[in-house]
């Protein structure tokens, strides 16, 4: 039945379909390797929007079609014993001449097409340790490769690959729980269990799109928007073993093939809106933004418009999720990054963190300060200047908040040189607004570190503009005193209230008391 396959091979295409397609010929010098910028293909020869070619729908596994990315078009799988009879190790590489090496790579390439059922361990075993043994020889002939892959051979990869990877994920278990972040950190992931085969496959797969033998204009026919999609899809499984393989993979083809890009951009994109404003439930986003984090920092100055509209309409908005502490150190780097590349992006970034602030949830508003001091030792004076007052605005609260870790935190920005700095070049602005929290905080809260630290700032205030300072201590005591008449005012109506209420409870008679309170006007 191989053999039969392998007649039916298509030979290779016209130099007129070449140029239709935009590819180039496999003896083309102009191969990548890694992810170094000089070694990705052109953008300029390729097919910028990747339409599917001629056999995507074919249902036929005698022939092989170009960009068939259908497992069920291209494999056999293995559910009970079907299939299993004719399953046989294939000779080494070692044991044929040289000139029969790459038929000997197609074949087990189509041997490794059959899907086993790794839910019940006990069935085919021998079968599974063929094809994992073949899969291991198929790393090994791709890594020593000396000589550009064949378009014939690349497609035989990709269809194995496709097969292989490309799979119903397994339904998640906690999809109706609570997506508290630190509840699913204690939960254990669920591991796939065809992982054995798996993990070769993703190797095989990584070595191929590294392989300096790859060329990039030829591969791009397969490696085609449609497999990197799917590619994307898989980072949703739970096995944290494939996310960490898929973010290697992605990482590399975004490295290698320059015309895909753009498309693998705008595809994380669409994942984050679904995440963010559908669904809230995803297993790969810190991945994906570990890989963004790598693209982020290599991106050209000045930053494009699309770059700026992913910020502000992907980015910022994953802070709004409750799963947040699954992905926020990955997040917090992307975000500095964006202000590092342009600190005029400071003020946009603050503002949106204000924006989703928590207000009930305590862990979420420490990791929140954590990002806030790594975004200002980013901002340059003028960009903190039009956004100081709304954040001092925030940070006040959190300096007199109950929970001491949220105090605590919100004390530290001072223990960051820029940040005092800033805080001292606008001092006039800044400590009116959050000096009524700090004397309440020295004289009344519960935690001992939190009045400590609080002593240490008002001193840093003291020493630098006593002036300042004494005029908002007396402003505070000032409006201590106005609050305290009208506490007085507000305890005697109630006890004037009730005087009259027990003069008159023996009775129907209605209480009614005269309105004397006089109108509560706010300082500040």
């Amino acid at each position: 039945m191989i053999k039969q396959i392998l007649n039916r091979l298509p030979r290779k295409p016209s130099k007129s379909a070449e140029n239709r397609d935009g590819a180039i010929s496999t003896s083309s010098s102009n191969s990548s390797g890694g992810l170094r910028s000089g070694d990705v293909a052109s953008s300029r020869s390729g097919n910028h929007n990747a339409t599917s070619l001629p056999g995507l729908n074919s249902n036929s596994n005698s022939g092989i079609s170009h960009g068939n990315k259908n497992p069920q078009a291209l494999n056999s799988k293995v559910n009970g014993n079907a299939n299993v009879s004719s399953y046989e190790a294939l000779p080494s590489f070692r044991d044929v001449p040289n000139s029969e090496k790459q038929n000997l790579f197609v074949k087990k390439l189509n041997l490794c097409c059959v899907v086993f059922d790794f839910t019940d361990p006990t069935k085919n075993l021998k079968e599974k340790d063929i094809k994992r043994q073949t899969l291991v020889e198929l790393v090994d002939y791709v890594t020593s490769a000396n000589g550009k892959f064949a378009e014939v051979v690349m497609q035989e990869m990709i269809k194995m690959v496709s097969t292989n990877l490309f799979r119903t994920l397994t339904p998640q278990p906690r999809e109706n729980k609570a997506l508290a972040g630190f509840d699913l950190e204690e939960e254990e992931p669920v591991m796939d269990p065809a992982w054995p085969h798996l993990q070769i496959v993703y190797e095989f797969l990584l070595r191929f799109v590294a392989s300096p033998e790859t060329d990039a204009k030829l591969a791009k026919r397969y490696v085609d928007h449609s497999f990197v999609l799917r590619l994307l899809d898989l980072f949703d499984s739970e096995d944290p073993r494939e996310r960490e393989y898929l973010k290697t993979v992605l990482h590399r083809i975004y490295g290698k093939f320059m015309v895909h890009r753009p498309f693998i951009r705008k595809a994380i994109n669409n994942i984050f809106y679904r995440f963010i404003f559908e669904t809230e439930k995803h297993n790969g986003i810190a991945e994906l933004l570990e890989i963004l984090g790598s693209i982020i920092n290599g991106f050209a100055l000045p930053l494009k418009e699309e770059h700026k509209l992913f910020l502000v309409r992907a980015l910022i908005p994953l802070h709004k999720p409750k799963c947040i502490p699954m992905y926020h150190q990955q997040l917090s780097y992307c975000i500095t990054q964006f202000v590092e590349k342009d600190c005029k992006l400071a003020d946009t970034v603050i503002r949106g963190l204000l924006r989703y602030w928590p207000i009930t949830n305590s862990s979420k508003e420490v990791m929140f300060l954590g990002e806030l001091e790594e975004v200002l030792e980013a901002t340059q004076p003028p960009e903190f200047q039009r956004c100081m007052v709304p954040l001092f605005r925030q940070i006040s609260h959190c300096l007199s908040s109950s929970h001491f870790q949220v105090a605590e935190r919100a004390l530290f920005l001072w223990n960051n040189d820029h940040i005092a700095n800033l805080i001292k070049q606008n001092r006039k602005v800044i400590l009116p607004i959050i000096f009524p929290f700090l004397e309440k905080n020295a004289t009344s809260h519960w935690n001992q570190a939190v009045q400590s630290l609080t002593l240490n700032v008002r001193k840093i205030f003291s020493d630098t503009d006593p002036e300042l300072f004494e005029e908002c201590l007396l402003k505070y005591k000032e409006d201590e005193a106005q609050e305290e008449e009208i506490k007085v005012k507000r305890e005697a109506t109630w006890k004037r209230l009730e005087e009259i209420a027990a003069m008159k409870a023996t009775s129907n008679e209605a209480v009614l008391v005269p309105r004397k309170i006089t109108p509560h006007t706010q300082s500040g």
